[in-house]
C-alpha cells in the first residue's frame, strides 16, 4: 500500500501568507494595541513573539509524510513540506524488511500526532522511529494502521511456525 499527504502542500502555503499577512496588519494596527501596555516596545515584541509562536507551531507540523509497503520492504518518509523541492533539510526516512516490525502506536496529542515504530535491530535489540503524521488524514491513517497491523499478525504467524 503506498500513500503519502501531498496535497495538503496549499493548505500549509495559504496559512503562511495568512500568518504573514496578519502580522503585516498588526504591524500596521500597531495602535490598537496602545491598551494592552503603555510601553510601544513592550506591545511590538508581545507581538513579535506571538507571531514566532504561530509561525513555530505551522512550520513544526507541516511535515510531508510518505508510507509504502509494497514489496518485501517498507519505506517511511518525513521531510520539509515547502523547502524540500530544493533540498532535504528535514528528511527522515526509514527503509526496513517487514519481517523487522515488532510494534506500531499512532500517538494523538492536541496539535500534534506521530507514529511510532518499534523496529528489531540486526543486532537484536529494539529500536523506536517516530514520524510526524499531523497532517495524514483520518482515512488513511487508518489504512496505514491496517496495513502495519497486517504485517505484525504475519510475523506473529511466521514466529509461531
Amino acid at each position: 500500500m503506498r500513500t503519502n499527504n501531498g496535497k495538503v502542500k496549499n493548505v500549509i502555503v495559504s496559512t503562511y501568507f495568512v500568518l504573514i499577512l496578519v502580522a503585516i496588519l498588526a504591524a500596521t494596527v500597531f495602535s490598537a494595541f496602545a491598551d494592552l501596555t503603555p510601553n510601544p516596545t513592550l506591545t511590538f515584541l508581545l507581538i513579535l513573539v506571538v507571531f514566532l509562536v504561530a509561525f513555530g507551531i505551522v512550520h513544526q507540523i507541516s511535515k510531508y509524510f510518505e508510507y509504502d509497503s509494497d514489496g518485501m520492504k517498507v519505506v517511511v518518509m518525513n521531510r520539509g513540506l515547502l523547502l524540500a523541492d530544493y533540498f532535504n533539510y528535514r528528511e527522515h526516512k526509514i527503509e526496513f524488511d517487514k519481517q523487522e516490525l515488532k510494534a506500531f502506536k499512532f500517538n494523538n496529542f492536541w496539535v500534534y500526532k506521530n507514529l511510532v515504530l518499534h523496529l528489531k535491530s540486526p543486532s537484536g535489540r529494539s529500536r523506536v522511529e517516530r514520524f510526524n503524521v499531523t497532517l495524514v488524514g483520518r482515512k488513511k491513517r487508518r489504512y496505514i494502521k491496517q496495513s502495519l497491523s497486517k504485517i505484525i499478525k504475519y510475523n506473529k504467524k511466521a514466529k509461531e511456525d
